[in-house]
């Protein structure tokens, strides 16, 4: 029977469909359809959890990516005793024999780099940021700055593997995966988890598997969008075909896959019947959600002039904010470059120029429509910049390594303590001296504001249950409200 729902008919319902369109003249077959329709319309948005482990701070998450690391001490860590020992050797006792990279390991001086930028207070919080974001400053009091983030990876694929899935090794499920797993979507015309990269960005290869499924059913990976006329790959009809065809088309398929379930039931199969049709519904969803057009003057002036360019991340950090608008559950938003092992000086300030006025105005929009409440907005990168410079040291130009053992990151609304900084650094910025937190407490965190116990999402896998932060993690509650 021609219906628009989503299909997720178990088998042992088949035969009985059969035999309640036989009887009655089909008409228990007719009310058997729709209840199936409401069945399968709340498959396609619901999660696994039947309901949430606790009442949730945020409903939705946008990521702001910046892939290659930014340098927490020329952006938010202030050492002024790197400027005083500008050009110094790093003390032994600092390194503590800590391993370093290839690129800089057989160096035979490991100078000190102070950063040549300005750091002032902001807000009423004195919240302590670098010259380089005066637009991040005038939100300064929404955001909680976390320095003493840590970890153990120490190259870009494996630190971006490990802080987008817990894992350094490929195959594990993605954070939005894990999201989308558990709580499932909100709006059932537009996918949970959609993923964005900033259009024509040199830098660390960005690949799928950071925003895959893993082994979870292959529904829950994210949707990349991409600038342009077609969004998503594949969505639009080819040539010849209109909306009526491609639906006759898709309940052909349906009926086909249904037969297949019949004699072997798969949750690939009922993952197929459910993206075909939420394909459907996104030709229509899809156009009116990223068409910026609409969007008043004042909100491009907000976020600035590349905000009209499609693919920009200005323009990526608008069409998040309409998703987040529309109950999208998870917006992940890449930005690369910042890998900056040589010219930092006039690295940094290029990329802070793109990112700086978009992510402050994102925080600045999602509160004036009151959701930045709700919704938990997180900056940063997969590790940190070094301490001392990776190279020769000169007067106009140095750069800095990766450094695992420290690294800042920021968050704002969705249950964030706004106006405050966690965790300490020593003094050479080095090392974390006070509040430690590793990747899977963040995880931990994230799960927790959105109502989830980090240790009873799981999913069993390979004689086992795995989740999202492994057999670790605490959630931070400091910085909670």
């Amino acid at each position: 029977m021609t219906d628009k729902c989503t299909g997720y008919d178990s088998a042992p319902t088949m035969p009985r469909r059969r035999l309640l369109q036989r009887f009655g003249m089909g008409l228990g077959g007719l009310a058997l359809a729709d209840l199936l329709c409401d069945e399968a319309a709340s498959a396609a948005t619901g999660g696994t959890l039947s309901k949430l482990h606790h009442a949730p701070k945020a409903k939705r998450i946008i990521c702001l990516f910046q892939s290659g690391a930014p340098s927490q001490i020329d952006l938010f860590d202030h050492k002024p005793l790197l400027n005083e020992k500008h050009g110094e050797q790093l003390p032994d006792e600092v390194r503590n024999g800590q391993r370093l990279t290839g690129m800089s390991g057989n160096q035979s001086s490991i100078p000190l780099a102070g950063s040549p930028f300005k750091f002032a207070q902001h807000g009423e919080s004195g919240l302590s940021l670098s010259e380089l974001l005066p637009h991040t400053a005038m939100v300064a009091d929404e955001l909680c700055v976390v320095r003493s983030m840590y970890t153990e990876a120490i190259n870009h694929g494996p630190g971006t593997t490990f802080m987008q899935t817990g894992s350094q090794f490929p195959g594990r499920p993605s954070m939005g995966a894990w999201l989308d797993y558990g709580l499932g979507s909100e709006n059932s015309d537009l996918p949970a988890f959609v993923v964005m990269n900033t259009k024509g960005k040199g830098g660390q290869p960005l690949v799928s598997r950071f925003w895959g499924s893993g082994f979870l059913p292959s529904r829950h990976q994210g949707v990349r969008f991409r600038s342009g006329s077609d969004p998503v790959l594949y969505l639009n009809n080819p040539a010849g075909l209109d909306s009526a065809g491609k639906r006759n088309m898709l309940d052909a398929l349906r009926k086909l896959h249904e037969l297949q379930i019949e004699k072997n039931s798969s949750p690939e199969i009922e993952t197929r019947i459910a993206q075909h049709e939420l394909s459907f519904r996104m030709q229509s969803s899809i156009p009116e959600a990223t068409d910026l057009s609409k969007e008043p003057d004042h909100i491009f002036e907000q976020y600035g002039k590349d905000s009209k360019t499609p693919g920009t991340y200005a323009a990526n950090c608008v069409l998040a904010r309409r998703l987040a608008e529309r109950g999208v559950r998870f917006i992940q938003l890449y930005h690369q470059g910042w890998d900056q092992h040589g010219n930092l000086a006039g690295g940094i300030r290029n990329q802070c120029g793109q990112t700086d006025q978009p992510s402050a105005a994102l925080i600045q929009d999602l509160k004036q429509r009151d959701l930045l409440k709700d919704t938990l907005v997180i900056w940063g990168g997969e590790f940190g910049r070094t301490n001392y410079c990776q190279g020769k040291l000169t007067a106009k130009s140095f750069g800095r390594d990766h450094h695992p053992r420290c690294f800042s990151i920021w968050m704002a609304g969705g249950g964030i303590k706004g106006g405050t900084t966690y965790g300490t650094t020593d003094p050479y910025g080095y090392n974390v001296v006070e509040n430690p937190v590793h990747i899977h407490d963040l995880h931990a965190t994230i799960l927790n504001l959105m109502g989830i116990d980090h240790e009873r999402l799981t999913f069993r896998y390979q004689g086992r249950r795995f989740r999202l932060t492994d057999v670790h993690g605490e959630v931070v509650s400091d910085v909670l409200t």
